[in-house]
């Protein structure tokens, strides 16, 4: 059980590292159904790696200067809030129907995903970060570079982070797939530092949802944890090295291609 603990862990963490976020979203299918864990717990578990993993990647960013940390802790804080509301209201809904818009939830990352592999402008980071860094349609920097935090940027960017701390506290996932592009779409922001800062956005709400979820007396086994976080940790690193021999858009696509056969197993055994 400890090896294939380690294993799953280590599957997450590289699906994590080979398309820069949204690998989360298998590590409850797999504590779930292959672990056995009771939802409530696989949600626990999941918020904790995914949690610890973000930390590491935010740490390696910070340290080039790719996370805006004004920013990034404006949109935490608002994901910190939602958090413990998303834990909350995951008590009141039949593990069986919690799955199911889990399911959902994946199937809609899918779409998203295979089509942004379609568009040929979300390939060119460079480009990307020139134009970014520069306009939006609510957000605006001034010539410096520097968002300017006014009352309508401020409620869309508290708004965004308070639904994506609503669904990390929910599933456990830790809402890269929103966190990203609304940094890019409204905050204005490049591509790269938008991925640094989400990093450190899911750390921080991901902190939220444990604590929520360990201060209302929910089952989480630490050993359990530990092993699956050690295993998803090492798995970041080997897919971060193996993304920089792939094309983007081939990931993307692959990627996609799993999480829909997880989304469809998960429907699947839900239903019978």
């Amino acid at each position: 059980m400890l090896l294939l603990t380690l294993f799953l862990g280590t599957l997450v963490g590289f699906s994590l590292g080979l398309t820069g976020g949204g690998g989360a979203i298998f590590a409850v299918p797999l504590l779930v159904y292959v672990l056995g864990l009771p939802t409530r717990e696989a949600v626990g578990i999941s918020l904790l790696t995914v949690g610890s993993t973000a930390m590491v990647g935010f740490i390696q960013r910070a340290r080039h200067g790719l996370v805006e940390f004004p920013t990034g802790i404006l949109f935490a804080l608002a994901g910190m809030i939602g958090a413990p509301i998303g834990s909350k209201l995951a008590d009141f809904i039949p593990e069986s129907i919690l799955l199911v818009a889990f399911a959902f939830l994946m199937l809609l990352i899918t779409v998203r995903m295979w089509i942004k592999a379609q568009d040929s402008s979300a390939h060119l980071p460079i480009i990307a970060d020139r134009i970014d860094e520069n306009a939006g349609p609510t957000c605006k920097r001034d010539p410096e570079g520097r968002l300017s935090l006014t009352s309508q940027c401020s409620m869309l960017l508290g708004l965004v982070g308070l639904g994506a701390g609503v669904l990390t506290g929910m599933f456990g996932v830790g809402g890269g797939f929103i966190i990203v592009p609304a940094l890019v779409t409204f905050a204005c922001m490049g591509m790269k530092r938008a991925i640094g800062t989400s990093l450190m956005i899911i750390t921080l709400v991901s902190i939220s949802g444990t604590a929520s979820h360990l201060l209302a007396g929910k089952d989480l086994s630490i050993q359990t944890a530990a092993i699956f976080t050690a295993g998803s940790l090492a798995g970041l690193f080997i897919g971060s090295w193996l993304a920089q021999r792939m094309a983007g858009p081939t990931l993307q696509r692959v990627f996609a291609g799993a999480i829909l056969l997880v989304a469809a197993y998960v429907l699947l055994r839900s239903v019978q």
